[in-house]
């Protein structure tokens, strides 16, 4: 039985690991990550379980790194791509430098869809692929003003801009052959954040929430939320939403509210 491989990004450990894991029975494995001697070490395991494990270190934060892995999959042979790398960066953006808020979309926003860009000319020869983002529910947050949640502008705008991105791009696939999904998973007991949440109750094993990926995949799922039950009705209700705006706001003339004869001062206004 030939074999499919896999490229993994973030698979040093946690969900990335997870993934690697559950794969090992039936693909080959190129695993990407920062820091090689935890790569090696899975590398031997999953060889141990009857994977090809191939070590890719790199930092997908930087252009070389990112460039070397591109180059991997522009090979054309890796026919399942899964992006997990990505770091949280919470800070209120004031405290945020320059360098880093370049350096932090990179990794979470810009690193996702190049890698996706360099792997679709072999899928799309091949007639067959599936692609695999890992993002956040904090992708839907931006409304939230609940004061427990980290400062996370730039990461909830990474997130959610793989969310719009791989909803988008299943459409431009849908005749292709190839699949896409992008997971939301709320918190996960691994490293990310500093472990922040391993002492969380209600945060998801990393292997739940690459089982739950593996098994929306088989389900069709293009958004695969791990811990929702009734993800139809929250996705159909997102739908509803998006397109309520999207009609609603489409007109030729501003709204009435804003061609009403002005009865105060205007919010924010000087004194």
């Amino acid at each position: 039985m030939s074999r499919t491989l896999a490229l993994i990004t973030g698979a040093s450990s946690g969900i990335g690991a997870a993934y690697a894991r559950l794969l090992a029975d039936d693909h080959d494995v190129v695993l990407v990550a920062r820091r090689a001697d935890r790569l090696s070490a899975l590398a031997d395991e999953l060889r141990a379980a009857g994977a090809t494990a191939e070590v890719l270190p790199a930092d997908l934060g930087t252009s070389e790194g990112l460039g070397a892995v591109t180059d991997r999959l522009a090979v054309g042979d890796v026919r399942l791509l899964i992006s997990n790398a990505g770091a949280g960066g919470y800070a209120p953006l004031a405290d945020v430098g320059p360098d880093e808020i370049t350096r932090l979309l990179a990794l979470n926003a810009t690193a996702p869809i190049q890698l996706v860009r360099a792997a679709l000319p072999g899928m799309l020869a091949a007639g067959d692929g599936t692609i695999v983002t890992v993002a956040s529910l904090l992708a839907f947050s931006a409304g939230q003003a609940n004061p427990r949640m980290p400062s996370r502008t730039l990461y909830a705008a990474a997130k959610a801009a793989t969310v719009a991105f791989t909803r988008t791009l299943a459409h431009e696939l849908a005749d292709t052959g190839i699949r896409t999904q992008v997971v939301c998973p709320g918190l996960v007991a691994t490293e990310f954040n500093g472990g922040a949440a391993h002492d969380v109750p209600t945060a998801m094993a990393a292997e739940g929430v690459a089982r739950a990926s593996l098994a929306g995949l088989r389900l069709g799922e293009t958004v695969c939320v791990p811990g929702l039950e009734d993800r139809t009705a929250a996705l159909d209700a997102l739908v509803a939403a998006e397109t309520a705006l999207l009609s609603g706001g489409n007109r030729p003339t501003p709204a009435t509210r804003y061609t009403r004869p002005p009865t105060g001062r205007p919010q924010g206004a000087a004194g």
